[in-house]
């Protein structure tokens, strides 16, 4: 269960980061509580996860994961690009959390 906390703590912290992008620095009103409804569960979760993972691995996978999807949501929905060393830095986060998850023997499996 604690990975399941872990997952929706970092679906949440990206529509909170979606969102931080669409209040236009806290002027639009609905976004703007769409960043702090979704940053609280995302914490709150987070904090749950954190009864069974170990804080420095479960806070790399949820911020790496995070900004992978926040870096494909900028590419898709706000049209940013990324050039070859952003796209060969997200690249290597990915390979981080694959190395955690597969080869740590301090992350339950």
């Amino acid at each position: 269960m604690p990975w399941v906390y872990l997952a929706v703590a970092i679906v949440f912290e990206t529509i909170g980061t979606t969102a931080l992008k669409a209040s236009q620095q806290f002027t639009r009103p609905l976004p703007s509580v769409l960043v702090v409804v979704a940053y609280g569960l995302s914490f709150y979760l987070l904090a749950k996860a954190l009864l069974h993972i170990p804080v420095g691995v479960a806070y790399a996978i949820w911020a790496g994961l995070g900004i992978c999807l926040i870096a494909g949501i900028g590419y898709v929905v706000f049209g940013q690009r990324l050039d070859a060393p952003a796209l060969a830095g997200i690249g290597l986060i990915v390979a981080g959390i694959l190395v955690i998850n597969i080869f740590s023997d301090v992350t339950p499996h």
